[in-house]
């Protein structure tokens, strides 16, 4: 690990390293391995509740579609160890009362957006990549979508340099639509960060570290318990 970038085996070891460390804290991540291959990706499924009082679209009713009417606004993350399918954009939803808080009083005041996050291995960019896809009621957001659910302190400049865009590509192993975050500047921030605690003479988890920069953008925040474990014991 060297220069702002990582082979592929230290990229194992630091997936291996946060997997204990998010089993220690019960952050629900996972390693998914890829069948016949030594690969694979870390995964985590999150809830994000979705207050009901603002909306962004009803685009999807004024096309004639019969799903509920849906809503955007500030989110709250509910980080939740469920299980998200890797087979389908639109995860098939049995109760639709498992996509709706509701309050004390029976009445409904949000809607839930299943996120599902993937950390892959980029051989080009030789840095993790961050891919996602998100759904509710059974119906998978559009990239605008997503861009609406970021944070209007990071999408402005995201949006001002396409190729750190959020954008929609086929995901390298399941062959599926995500959007994911571009890596090309991964290098270039990472590596003060890096120098930064090489000179303090700090232990560091480049992935661990890496995540902590990008998975706020996406609404994937990092456990603060993460930064605890990571101290060395006096």
């Amino acid at each position: 690990m060297s220069c702002g970038v990582l082979d592929e085996e230290e990229f194992s070891r630091c997936c291996q390293l946060l997997l204990h460390h998010s089993d220690s804290v019960g952050d629900g991540w996972s390693w998914e391995a890829v069948q016949s291959s030594d690969e694979g990706y870390l995964k985590k499924t999150v809830l994000r509740s979705v207050p009901a009082d603002q909306s962004i679209t009803q685009k999807h009713k004024e096309s004639g579609s019969d799903s509920e009417q849906f809503d955007y606004c500030r989110f709250k993350t509910e980080e939740q160890g469920v299980n998200g399918s890797a087979d389908s954009l639109r995860p098939d939803v049995e109760d639709e009362d498992d996509c709706v808080c509701r309050a004390p009083g029976g009445s409904s005041c949000s809607s839930v957006l299943q996120f599902e996050y993937h950390v892959l291995y980029s051989c080009s960019y030789r840095t993790p990549v961050l891919y996602f896809r998100a759904s509710t009621l059974g119906r998978s957001l559009t990239l605008e979508d997503v861009w609406n659910s970021v944070h209007p302190n990071y999408r402005l400049g995201l949006q001002s340099r396409p190729l750190d865009a959020i954008t929609q590509q086929e995901h390298p192993f399941l062959g599926q639509a995500f959007f994911f975050l571009h890596p090309c500047r991964t290098e270039e921030f990472m590596k003060p960060l890096l120098q930064m605690t090489w000179d303090q003479n700090r232990p560091v988890n480049y992935v661990l570290s890496w995540l902590s920069v990008v998975g706020p953008m996406v609404g994937l925040d990092v456990s603060l318990d993460y930064v605890t474990l990571q101290q060395p014991t006096v």
